[in-house]
């Protein structure tokens, strides 16, 4: 897969995020930006604005925060290995994703294994009747 060089025209934000491969449909990655999920070069975004390479994206998607340089542009989606050379992810961006990660596997860890049997539920019945 080739990608363009910055010698061509830039690229659309939404169709670079989809090229990149950070949404799985260009109108998904569209209503990201409307929603203010995504961020370029410390500024607003809109689906339209141009792209060029040195641009640095800070995207949320859910729970996850990223923060990417653009490294080449591409208005085709293609395979994920190709999809990764597209962009650069920050160190800070990397150390803070693992932290968050290591986070929700503690959090999940303390939490309860599912429902409570119905022994569980008497002894929380109990519990509260009490109070």
């Amino acid at each position: 897969m080739s990608f363009e060089s910055s010698s061509q025209a830039p690229v659309r934000a939404d169709v670079w995020l989809w090229a990149a491969r950070f949404f799985k449909t260009r109108s998904l990655a569209k209503q990201a930006i409307d929603g203010g999920k995504i961020d370029l070069n410390d500024g607003t975004c809109k689906p339209a604005k141009s792209v060029q390479v040195g641009d640095v994206f800070r995207i949320s998607r859910g729970e996850e925060r990223l923060e990417v340089e653009v490294m080449a542009l591409s208005e085709k989606r293609g395979p994920a290995s190709a999809a990764q050379a597209l962009y650069r992810e920050s160190e800070a961006s990397m150390a803070a994703r693992e932290a968050a990660k290591a986070q929700r596997k503690l959090l999940g860890a303390m939490a309860p294994p599912g429902r409570p049997d119905k022994q569980a539920r008497r002894e929380l019945r109990r519990l509260k009747d009490s109070m």
